[in-house]
């Protein structure tokens, strides 16, 4: 997987993560929070893993802890495609906006900015944009 780390993502900004869903994949996910026992949302759409079968599951971290799962029951994703995954948020929430989905998580722990970013599982990272 792919770590930045030492990042000053304010309220308002956005991090673009762009790239490839494996062929055969079976989930990935995208974390973004403090570092990585501490995480505002865990992005985490899965094709066939944990249980799931085609469903986004969010969650946060507190100090190690995970939070309560949210479950979004739209899928957007197909195997082998090129997608492109904007994340922002305020005091409030984290907004996610894919090509034909958007949603809101809580930021449940309050965070003020983002210092890391974490891509893991079935995706090959093509570009990273802060924005």
């Amino acid at each position: 997987g792919l770590v930045v780390t030492q990042l000053d993502i304010q309220p308002g900004e956005c991090v673009k993560v762009k790239g490839k869903i494996l062929p055969d994949a079976k989930g990935f996910a995208v974390n973004v929070g403090k570092d990585s026992s501490t995480l505002m949302l865990h992005f985490n759409p899965r094709f066939n893993c944990h249980g799931d079968v085609n469903t986004i599951v969010c969650n946060s971290k507190d100090d190690g802890t995970w939070g309560e799962e949210d479950r979004i029951a739209d899928f957007p994703f197909q195997h082998g495609d090129k997608i492109e995954i904007c994340i922002s948020f305020n005091e409030t929430e984290a907004t996610v906006k894919l090509p034909e989905l958007e949603f809101q998580f809580p930021n449940r722990l309050g965070m003020e900015k983002i210092q890391y970013l974490a891509v893991e599982g079935d995706f090959k990272v093509k570009a990273i944009k802060f924005s």
